[in-house]
């Protein structure tokens, strides 16, 4: 083989899969053949190569040439916008039907028609709308479930109703510990904004799943109960009837309850169009939750956050006292712009610091129980403090016990402040403090004073059905004139109060008379007796001077 020949035949294989790769983009191009322009396609070219290429000593290598080959270049990277604000963000992830049917129509008509309203919502929800939010989106919820506080308490974290609900999200006491929320005299784990969420989501979720995975049956269910749903779903089949939401019989709560929340989320939808105004809350974090080491006084950590006591309270609802639970949850909810430096100062603070201390000597007959439920602290607190090994005190010497730095009014959002605030409203009518006596109720002093019982519950941040405490004092506004409650004997002064008192078994006149400190006689001519004997459930009038019962 001549020099001049390897030349040649190595460019001619060097060069033929750089122009075979040329010839791929093109299904057909024209050929010179025998000085006659003729089409050819890339298989004919690619044969004719070939065949051309035969003549040489060695074969070529094979190359494999497809019919044709589509270049494509990548697609251009699109970003989506992302929401400016939280409303935004909620419109994005609406999911819920909504039919605008008469009872929808009516809530969007009353919502619509109060955009005031709407702006104390929006204000309460500021701090916590992001991350409600968060947490429905982390489900795979519809987004509507995020106004679900709008319906249940206005975004009122300190909100109580007469079915003794409470929090954003109003859990009863019976559901709240079923979902993890711990009551106790310190924390209420309702009004706590991190846990009461993630556990009405739990609900929410199971309800959802128990009800066949229809959202309208589990909001139904959250309002009224998973066994009313499913009891008004099995009298409509009876009946053969639709079994849809809009065709249950359910209670007239609940078929207002679920259209509702379809029409709050349908004017935040239409707000441009009826003229109401959202405000522009960024959709970015507003709050941040922060551990603490230990129980922690709240007016001090007030202080380290740089805020003030009522702001640290409308975060943190859920403590009932001047400080944190003393067994947890140990974190705050602090503004965003708080976290960095409170938890500096947290970090260079010793735990001691935390609390103020008193010093309490130890009397004869105290025990750590005693002394701990005394100071409205824990033992395992005092023990910790006071290096204590056992339960074992001895008179006379000290113990450090936990105090509030700051005078009670510091602590302006406490279950007794807050008590004293709503106490203290002036309404119409004539004032009365009222001490509760043994076997009152609400219904008896109602009818003593001439006043609702729901309104005396009002008066007094209760629900109806909350238990009266013995030595307890209510505030009562009556139109009755003084005089018919309040008597004076030689310059002492007596308040007569007017009892309705239901007869039990084994009571008798003289018995019921001692009770009361009055007459035989007198409870005769209070009431008329028939009888011979006294039947329980029967009712006697009293009037009765309390003055006498304290």
């Amino acid at each position: 083989m001549s020099p001049l020949y390897q030349v040649a035949r190595n460019s001619l294989l060097l060069t033929l899969p750089i122009s075979l790769a040329l010839l791929q983009g093109c299904e057909t191009f024209a050929w010179k053949d025998n000085g006659n322009a003729k089409t050819k396609s890339i298989a004919e070219i690619s044969q004719a190569v070939r065949q051309q290429a035969a003549t040489v000593s060695e074969p070529l290598p094979q190359v494999s040439i497809p019919e044709t080959q589509v270049i494509q270049s990548p697609a251009p990277v699109v970003e989506e916008p992302q929401p400016a604000t939280v409303w935004e963000r909620l419109l994005a992830g609406y999911s819920l039907d909504k039919p605008l049917n008469k009872r929808v129509q009516t809530e969007y008509d009353w919502f619509s028609s109060h955009p005031e309203y709407l702006q104390r919502v929006q204000q309460r929800a500021e701090p916590f709308m992001h991350f409600i939010l968060n947490e429905v989106e982390k489900r795979n919820m519809p987004t509507e479930m995020a106004l679900l506080p709008v319906v249940e308490s206005a975004f009122q974290p300190f909100a109580y109703s007469h079915g003794r609900a409470a929090g954003l999200w109003q859990f009863i006491p019976s559901t709240g510990r079923a979902y993890g929320l711990k009551q106790n005299w310190w924390y209420d784990g309702r009004r706590d904004v991190i846990a009461s969420t993630a556990a009405a989501l739990d609900y929410l979720q199971a309800l959802h799943k128990q009800l066949g995975g229809d959202w309208e049956y589990a909001l139904a269910a959250y309002n009224a109960g998973a066994g009313n749903v499913r009891k008004a779903i099995r009298h409509n089949k009876r009946k053969k009837r639709p079994v849809d939401f809009w065709s249950l019989g359910l209670p007239k709560e609940t078929q207002a309850y679920v259209p509702r929340l379809i029409a709050i989320s349908m004017v935040f939808r239409d707000a441009e169009k009826l003229g109401i105004s959202l405000d522009s809350i960024p959709d970015e974090p507003r709050i941040a939750v922060v551990p603490i080491k230990s129980q922690i006084d709240l007016a001090k950590a007030a202080e380290m956050a740089d805020i003030s006591v009522e702001e640290l309270y409308n975060l943190n609802p859920a403590y009932n006292r001047w400080a944190t639970d003393p067994a947890g949850p140990h974190r705050l909810v602090l503004p965003i712009e708080s976290e960095a430096v409170f938890s500096q100062r947290m970090a260079e603070l010793d735990e001691s610091d935390l609390l103020q201390w008193q010093r309490y000597k130890i009397k004869n007959g105290d025990s750590l129980i005693r002394i701990a439920n005394k100071h409205k602290t824990t033992v395992a607190i005092i023990k910790d403090v006071n290096n204590l090994k056992s339960h074992r005190i001895r008179a006379g010497k000290y113990l450090l016990i936990p105090v509030s730095s700051a005078s009670p009014e510091i602590y302006s959002k406490t279950v007794s402040q807050r008590l004293a605030q709503k106490q203290s409203v002036k309404r119409s009518g004539t004032k009365i403090e009222y001490t509760v006596q043994p076997g009152d109720n609400l219904w008896d002093i109602s009818r003593t004073y001439k006043v609702s019982y729901k309104k005396i519950a009002k008066w007094n941040g209760m629900a109806p059905t909350d238990t009266l405490r013995t030595g307890q004092t209510l505030v009562i506004w009556t139109k009755q004139k003084s005089s018919d409650t309040t008597l004076a004997v030689n310059d002492v002064p007596k308040r007569i109060s007017k009892v309705s008192y239901t007869i039990r078994k084994g009571d008798s006149l003289s018995r019921i008379a001692n009770k009361f400190n009055v007459s035989v006689a007198d409870i005769k001519k209070w009431n008329t007796i028939n009888k011979k004997y006294l039947q329980p459930g029967d009712r006697l009038k009293l009037n009765v001077d309390v003055t006498e019962q304290l």
